[in-house]
Parts: C-alpha cells; structure tokens; sequence
C-alpha cells in the first residue's frame, strides 16, 4: 500500500498513508489510534495537532495535549511548529501528566488546603517525612523501611486513592495511619509530592462542590490528545476521564502490544476497555510498518498472537522480507557472550557501524559478561539506562568491602563503606580518625586499631569499630583458605549488605541483589581476589570516553521507541526471560507483559534480529540448567532460521509447551562424539564428588567439568575433584 498524496492541501497531509490520514482527519468524538511498532504515531499526533489549528477548529489555549516525557512535550511543539510554517505556538496545555496537574493545582489549591506557592518535594524528602513520622510513633526504620512505605504510598496514589479510599485491610492500621499523617504534614508544610499533583486534581474536580472547576475545564478543552495511552495507570485514567466529559472529543494513540510497564503502576485495561468507557469510540489501526523488514515483523507478529489480551493488529513493511531472524542455542552463559561479541566483531567488519548495533538484555546483570568480553575485544560500548556494570553503586560499594580485606591500607575504600549499612558512624566521628591516622602518618585502618586501645573513642562508637575490625582481619584469615566467591559471598552476607538491599522493597533494590550475585560469579573466572580486582581496576582504566560511534547495551524496559539496524536478544530461557518472579507475582498477566516485552525487543531491529539462549547458566554463583523460553517455541518457522553449538540440542529449538503453556518437555541433547577434559572424563560420565554426590557430565572447559547434581543442579568442579561412577 503505498501512501496516498492529494493535491491542493496542506504540505502537512502529504505523504500520509490512508490509515494515518484517518487519524488526522477523525476530529469529532472519541478516537482511539492503535500504533504498531514503528508506525508512524508520532507523526500523526503533530499532524492532528497542526490540523486542528490550521483549521481553526480550535486555539492553541483549546488543546488539552499530553505526553509522559517533556523530551515528547517539546519534540511535538517543534513539529507542529514546522507543520505550520514556522509559525510559533503558544499558550496551549501540552506537557506531561504531572506538569498539566501542576497548573491545575496551583490554579485551585485552596480546594485542598494548599496554597498557590505550594512546592514539590522529591524522593529523598518523601522519605525523610515519612521517616520522622515512623520514629514519632515508636516504629523501628530499621525493620520497616521508609522507603518501602513511600513506594506503597505512591502505589495507592497511582491509583488515584486517598487516605480514606484505602482499605485497612490491603494497607494494614500503622501503614494506614501514617499515610493520613504523611498528607496531613505535606500540607501543613504547604508541599505536595508527585503522586499528589494527580490525586489532589481528581480530589478536586471529583467533588460535587466543585462543579463549576469541572464545567471551567470542560468549556476550555475542546480536544484532548493523549500520547503512550497504554502507559498511564488508574489515576491518569480518571483524571483523563473526569476532562473528557466535556466535548468528548478524546483521541487517545498508543499500542497495546507494547504495554511493558505493569511493574509501575501501568493498566493496560485502559486501553483495552477504551470502547466500554467511550461510547461511539473510532478505533484506527496504524499497521504499515516503516522501520523493519518482512521477516522481523513475522516473528515479532508470531510471538504477540499467543496473548488473549489485545485488540489485535497485523504490522506490515513494503521493505522486502529481509534475513530471517537468527535462534542460537549456546552451551553457557560465557559461551553467549563470546558469540555475541564475535558476530558484532564480524559485523563491524563487514561495514556495519557499531552505532547502529544494540544488545537488549532481560535483567540488568546479564550485561556484566557482555562488558567484559566486548573490552577484551576492543568493542566500544555505551551502556544506556544506567552506569556500566563496575559503575553501579552497589557493586563500588561491594568491591570496597574487598579492596578493604585485601589491602588494609585502601583508606578511601574503607571510607566509603565504614558506615554502610548505617553503623551509626557519621561524618564527625570519621573525621576523628582521619585526622589522628594524618597525624601518626598511618593508614585509616591502622588508626582505628590504635585509638580502639585508648580511650579517645567511647561508647557505641567504640563497639562499633572495634565489632567493624575484628570483621575485618575474620574475613582477611580466610584469604587462601576459603575460596575468593566465597569469601566474598560471605562478606556481603555478613557485613549485612546485602540484607540492607533486601530489607528495601523498592523496584530497583531486587536488581541491586542480583547484581551483587553476579559480581561473586564472575569471580569465579579468575584465579584469586587479588587476581579479580586488578582486573576490575583495568576495566575501570579502559572505559570508553571517546565520542566514537559505540553499541549500546540496555535493558529491554530501557529501549521502548528505540531503534537499530541490528539487535541482540540474549538470554532468552525460561526464568529468565519470561521472568519467572514476574510470573510468580502476577500470573498469567505477568506472562502477558513478559511477551509483550519480548514483542518490543524484535521491532527494535531494523535489518537483523537475533535471539540466543544457553543450555547453562551460572546465576548468583551456581551452575543451572536451562531451557529455551516459550517465546523462542512461539517464533513462525518460516521466518527464523535455528542453529546452535555443536552437540547442543539437536537443531536449538526442541521444547515444546503443552496446552496449559506451563509444562516444558525437556531438552534431547543430540547424538554426538563425547568431548573429554584433560583427564580424560568425557560428557556425558557418571561421576562422584565428596561433597556434590553423584552427577553427569554435561559440558567441559578443559579441566573444568559443568556436572549435573542429582537433586543439587548444575556445579563447576575440577576434574581432579572427582572419580568416575557414582
């Protein structure tokens, strides 16, 4: 289908395909716009927006224009600009959901007990607040985290709940009370959060007293335009609802195949239910696809068909089928990670700009191996979303802890960490030490052990210290003797950093742990501690500053509206993508989201799309077997081609899913010459381990055996460690 031109209009509505001039044209009631993956939505939101002004249907102070990035407000404000000749527009309602209520609010804040001068607090105050108001009441921060309340009270507020519509029951008395107290000190403080810009407008323009606050904003917003629909959670909802009463002409454009946002606070149902909630709605479907050739969009098609939830869509390109999309099975995690750094070696070789290559990762410590494989090889990379991977805050934190054991003298390791978790040292107290290691000339360390045979330190203080050092010179003794993994999984587990994560019950905290997890795996590569962190410093040493074009590696969350010539989807196995604790939380809507976000990782691919999984996988320092996810089972034949290692599964993709989509069958290695480590044991040998039992031989790294326990999983032992029979 080719877009249609028309002569004699606007420049603006040239080149628009028939679906999309639709869109642009269906200007009276409710209009909900389906656009699939690389459709041109964004288009024909600042043409519907140009369209309405040229033709003066309505002002620019008549538009009611909202999206959820001020990058999306200002992109559209420039187009639209450039769709009307240069033509400067001012004075409309377009912005974010929270920028828009904020100019509500400050218009009525009296309504809630605010007044017009009110501020927005952040996070990190959110927290100090709740924190004062849990010690007034004799609660322990220590066991109920702060920050764990404030994401529980933001959860309500995306709901669009006050203290008063929140059951006891889902909150519990002390949760709920300090929620009431929480709003009752924002506004004696004359301060809102963010979660209140939304609640206190719907409080308002709910309230049959203030009718005529209601009837003012029907009279101005003549057209209301929502970006992303699939994104907004219940409050945007009926905040859009409550507005949408007026002249009902409400254009929503989203997609509901990319709805990946469940985990905060997104409703799908509310793109779902469109139809039920306006009457008389349009829905346009945008399917002619601009970004990806015939053979991605066929996968990525067949993988989305298996969710009951969707209004349904076929995407469509007229860019040719394109190559298939590639399924690699490898034998392990390290295996992947070599496989992909070498296809983008290849690649790059080949005349393909590393720019226009993307790695897109289910978890945040999956790309730890893909760091340090892409700096042996050279690969300059960029790591988007966040910090790289040695970066993070908490892998700094964990490698200080090690530096410390390591080499006593580290002062400013030890500084980072003396008082994480919170130990009840602060700034003034380490500065007391500082200053007498300056005088004596000695490291941090060493001063603390000197003043702890004083009295210069007293008190809790003193316990504390001295309770810090003997931790210190316990884990230092088990250098040599115990293993560096585990040595460090003990420091972490002891020292109680990790518990201070786990106790933290944010979205990011679960993801900090398992980054902790994977920083001990990958220690196990190397031959000691000290071995492991000169390693860590030269990566540090070599990271990337250049401006020269670089691959991006990101979570597949991160890359919604992105694109690239070439993806990488690794790490596509059962638990780990679909997310298993996904799943477990949320059941068959959480399998939905998972598919729906492996759907947006397909259409990220313009030319080449290729999906890998491992038979093993070593998770948290363990060895585990793994199977291929179901998604791998739900891509079309027609448009992938399957490989894999040699010996591995023969042909890549031999589990099938029964009707239930629970039960996989498991893996039938293929029929092959058994390989033998240096000691002659070949896969596939019975063996026994002292401490592991009896177990088979399932994949060799020279003189390293992957052994399959019974009853205990996947193990890394030497060949020397064990004898054969069981």
């Amino acid at each position: 289908m080719m877009p249609q031109t028309v002569t004699n209009e606007p420049l603006y509505m040239q080149g628009l395909n028939l679906p999309q001039r639709e869109a642009v044209e269906a200007l009276e009631g409710p209009v909900l716009v389906l656009a699939g993956a690389g459709t041109g939505k964004t288009r024909v939101l600042t043409t519907r927006l140009a369209h309405i002004l040229s033709t003066g249907r309505a002002w620019p102070s008549q538009i009611l224009a909202v999206t959820f990035t001020n990058k999306a407000a200002q992109e559209m404000k420039t187009r639209v600009s450039a769709a009307l000749g240069g033509q400067p527009v001012e004075g409309w309602w377009l912005g974010t959901f929270h920028a828009i209520c904020a100019r509500m609010l400050r218009a009525n804040a009296d309504l809630v007990g605010l007044n017009s001068s009110f501020t927005i607090i952040d996070e990190d105050d959110q927290i100090r607040v709740l924190k004062q108001l849990m010690e007034s009441t004799g609660i322990d921060v220590k066991k109920n985290p702060p920050k764990a309340l404030a994401a529980n009270i933001s959860r309500w507020k995306d709901k669009g709940l006050t203290p008063e519509q929140v059951s006891a029951g889902e909150a519990g008395d002390k949760a709920l009370l300090l929620y009431r107290q929480y709003q009752d000190r924002l506004k004696m403080l004359n301060t809102c959060d963010f979660g209140d810009l939304l609640l206190h407008v719907i409080t308002i323009l709910r309230d049959p007293k203030n009718a005529a606050v209601l009837q003012q904003y029907h009279k101005r917003f003549k057209y209301i335009m929502v970006d992303e629909y699939q994104d907004t959670n219940v409050a945007q909802y009926l905040w859009l609802r409550l507005l949408a009463q007026g002249a009902n002409n409400i254009c929503c454009v989203g997609d509901d195949d990319q709805s990946i946002y469940g985990w905060r606070g997104a409703e799908i149902g509310n793109i779902l239910r469109f139809s039920q909630d306006f009457p008389g709605a349009k829905i346009i479907r945008l399917e002619q696809n601009y970004r990806s050739t015939g053979n991605i969009l066929a996968a990525a098609g067949g993988v989305i068909a298996n969710n009951a939830n969707r209004l349904g869509k076929t995407l469509w390109s007229d860019k040719g089928a394109g190559d298939k999309v590639s399924i690699h099975a490898l034998w392990d995690g390290e295996a992947e990670a070599r496989w992909v750094a070498e296809k983008i070696d290849m690649l790059h070789k080949g005349g393909v700009a590393h720019d226009g290559i993307a790695v897109l990762v289910r978890a945040g410590f999956q790309m730890r191996e893909f760091e340090d494989r892409f700096l042996k090889l050279n690969i300059p990379y960029r790591v988007v979303g966040g910090p790289r991977f040695y970066e993070r805050a908490e892998i700094r934190d964990a490698l200080a802890y090690l530096r410390v054991v390591a080499q006593p003298s580290d002062d400013l390791a030890l500084e980072r960490i003396i008082n994480t978790p919170k130990r009840g040292l602060g700034d003034t107290t380490v500065e007391r030490l500082y200053a007498h290691a300056r005088m004596a000339g000695i490291p941090l360390q060493a001063a603390i052990l000197q003043l702890l045979e004083t009295d210069e330190l007293r008190g809790k203080v003193k316990e504390t210290l001295r309770g810090l050092m003997n931790e210190f010179a316990g884990w230092r003794a088990q250098i040599g003797v115990t293993s560096h993994p585990q040595l460090a999984n003990t420091i972490l587990e002891d020292s109680g950093y990790i518990a201070m994560w786990q106790a933290e019950k944010t979205p990011d905290a679960q993801g900090r742990v398992e980054n902790l997890r994977e920083l001990v795996s990958a220690m196990a590569e190397f031959e000691s501690l000290p071995a492991f962190l000169e390693h860590v410093s030269l990566v540090m040493e070599n990271a990337e500053t250049s401006n020269e074009p670089k691959v991006t590696l990101m979570t597949l969350h991160g890359a919604k509206g992105l694109e690239f010539d070439t993806v990488f989807l690794p790490g596509w196995e059962e638990g780990l993508f679909p997310s298993q604790r996904s799943m477990d939380e949320n059941g068959a809507a959480g399998l939905e989201e998972e598919r729906r976000l492996a759907y947006v990782g397909i259409t990220r691919a313009k030319k080449r799309a290729f999906i890998s999984h491992a038979g093993n996988r070593r998770i948290y320092g363990n060895w585990t077997s793994a199977i291929a996810s179901r998604f791998i089972e739900e891509l079309p034949d027609d448009h992938i081609e399957v490989s894999s290692d040699i010996g591995l599964y023969g042909g890549g993709r031999s589990v099938h899913w029964d009707s239930s989509g629970v039960k996989p069958e498991a893996y039938k290695p293929a029929v092959v010459t058994p390989r033998k480590s240096a000691a002659g044991i070949a896969v596939g040998t019975r063996v026994f381990h002292e401490k592991f039992g009896g177990g088979s031989v399932i994949n060799i790294d020279g003189n390293k055996l992957d052994v399959k326990f019974d009853g205990l999983g996947i193990k890394r032992v030497l060949d020397s460690f064990v004898t054969v029979g069981s």
